[in-house]
């Protein structure tokens, strides 16, 4: 679970503007930071088929998020990976 002291770093690392909270990057960040705490939870608790089917929702919808930046703006799709270090 992320505490509200955690989110709020994560938005304000990811803004793009003084009051931004809601943008792609913003999004995408939040998002993974719940998948890799849901990672760190299903190592531990292999059948938990409820939690596994919403850290594959999850996934998905940073999926989504992701293939629209992509096709929006490519500039800041790069730059997002790489801060978020998700590609290899």
């Amino acid at each position: 679970m992320l505490t509200k002291e955690k989110k709020t770093n994560l938005v304000t690392e990811n803004r793009i503007h003084p009051t931004d909270t809601g943008s792609v990057e913003v999004q995408v960040a939040l998002l993974s930071e719940r998948i890799n705490a849901l990672t760190k939870h299903m190592s531990a608790a292999k059948k938990d088929h409820s939690s596994r089917t919403g850290l594959m929702k999850i996934v998905s919808q940073r999926k989504r998020l992701l293939i629209y930046l992509k096709r929006e703006d490519p500039a800041r799709y790069e730059k997002l990976i790489q801060r978020l270090g998700l590609r290899k």
